[in-house]
């Protein structure tokens, strides 16, 4: 075989054989073929996709470029959750430990912030002395012994998406379902999680904006976990406006343990429960995460968590030397607050980053005040702006120029949760 049959046939429209796409990932794997002729190929699949059969196989050599893990001794039922991203989900700083507390172990792998999506990653490491990287020893030791885990994927978990991710990040290819469901769920079904449950995200502030994009990436995903046995079910949330009132790392951390100290937001209180009452049905407890949550178990295994891996729970999060204000062009109730426009604002005040490789600011990042229905008068403060640099306050109002809609009348309430895929 070679690389240019491979992609004259997608860039022709042709499917590619088992055997060609197994050649071609252990090929992307070992570095034979040179990055210029897998970025071809990935860019021939963007504008050609894949069928079913391709695409099962695909994500199955991914799986099996690696190591996948045996989470099968753990003495409890293992459930994962990812979400494709988005302006404030913090859900899994505060999913994680509750759905632990109900009785589950969580192994969760997570990823660093891109753009004007945050990471989670990068929001845990806002917490003195935290760490990220764990060998699997200490991942599964510290899965058997505290229930949940929130690390980096080693370098031996589908370690062909590594290569292609990075590929894809730098030549256009990454707005793909096929590859990025493949890249999601390779990572997931490898790290041996028994069930899991996505949020994937729509609106303005999502990876898709549009929903039936959404609603194709969540039944694609579905599909594949549930064919290498892992239990999938998808709840389809909306990412027109931030979640919650924080974006912004150690501002994200401060509001999830207000959350899990019983307060929170409305909507992120919302969409963890639903989330958590789904990987408690799909690990087959019988627990209520509501009762849970109010119960203060799962600050608990916040603690625990955090401190199993070098963090102080009990440290004071860092704060901005610069906070500077978003105010109300006029009078009215607030109808929208454009997520995209939040998270870019974020982004430019340092919690976010361009490329991968940039750091992040800890203490950076936007908190509203006001959120959607709430009436405002003209020059009330919306939200505040926190930064290192006050330099990148200028910059930061720009990308909220236009985010704020007022209305004279009250808006309908925000409907979270659209829809439920399994």
């Amino acid at each position: 075989m070679n690389a240019v049959d491979l992609i004259v046939a997608k860039r022709d429209g042709g499917e590619l054989s088992d055997e060609e796409i197994n050649w071609f990932i252990d090929g992307v794997t070992s570095g034979s073929i040179p990055a210029e002729q897998a970025a071809a190929l990935l860019m021939a699949i963007v504008w050609r996709g894949m069928a079913p059969r391709e695409l099962a196989t695909w994500t199955a050599a991914m799986i099996q470029s690696g190591q996948r893990l045996n989470l099968s001794g753990l003495g409890r039922p293992t459930v994962d959750k990812h979400s494709t991203g988005g302006v404030g989900d913090k859900v899994s700083l505060v999913l994680c430990p509750l759905v632990a507390a109900c009785g589950a172990a969580v192994p969760q792998l997570s990823g660093r912030g891109l753009g004007h999506t945050g990471g989670t990653l990068d929001k845990m490491e806002a917490i003195a002395g935290w760490r990220a990287t764990l060998s699997h020893d200490q991942f599964l030791a510290q899965l058997a012994e505290v229930g949940a885990v929130i690390a980096a994927a080693t370098a031996d978990l589908a370690p062909a998406d590594r290569v292609m991710y990075a590929l894809r990040d730098v030549t256009g290819t990454v707005a793909s379902i096929p590859l990025i469901a493949s890249s999601i769920m390779s990572k997931k079904i490898a790290e041996g999680t028994a069930g899991l449950v996505l949020d994937v995200k729509f609106g303005s502030g999502a990876f898709l904006p549009d929903p039936a994009d959404g609603e194709e990436l969540a039944r694609t995903m579905v599909g594949l976990g549930r064919s290498h046995g892992v239990s999938t079910v998808a709840l389809l949330t909306e990412m027109d406006q931030p979640l919650g009132l924080a974006a912004g790392n150690a501002l994200e951390v401060s509001e999830s343990v207000e959350t899990l100290a019983g307060g929170g937001p409305a909507d992120l209180v919302e969409v963890t429960l639903a989330l958590a009452g789904e990987m408690v049905d799909v690990a087959g407890l019988d627990a209520d995460p509501e009762a849970v949550l109010a119960s203060g178990r799962a600050m608990d295994f916040w603690r625990k968590m955090v401190e199993a891996q070098d963090g102080d729970p009990r440290a004071p999060l860092p704060m901005a030397p610069e906070v500077d204000h978003w105010t109300a062009p006029a009078s009215g109730h607030i109808s929208r607050i454009d997520a995209l426009a939040v998270g870019v604002a974020a982004w430019r005040l340092g919690a976010g980053r361009a490329r991968k490789e940039d750091d992040v600011s800890a203490v950076a990042g936007v908190r509203l005040r006001r959120v959607h229905g709430d009436r405002v008068s003209a020059g009330e403060v919306i939200a505040e702006l926190h930064t290192d640099d006050p330099s990148r306050l200028l910059a930061a109002h720009e990308a909220l120029s236009s985010a704020l809609s007022i209305s004279d009348t009250a808006p309908e309430p925000r409907r979270l949760i659209a829809s439920r895929i399994a």
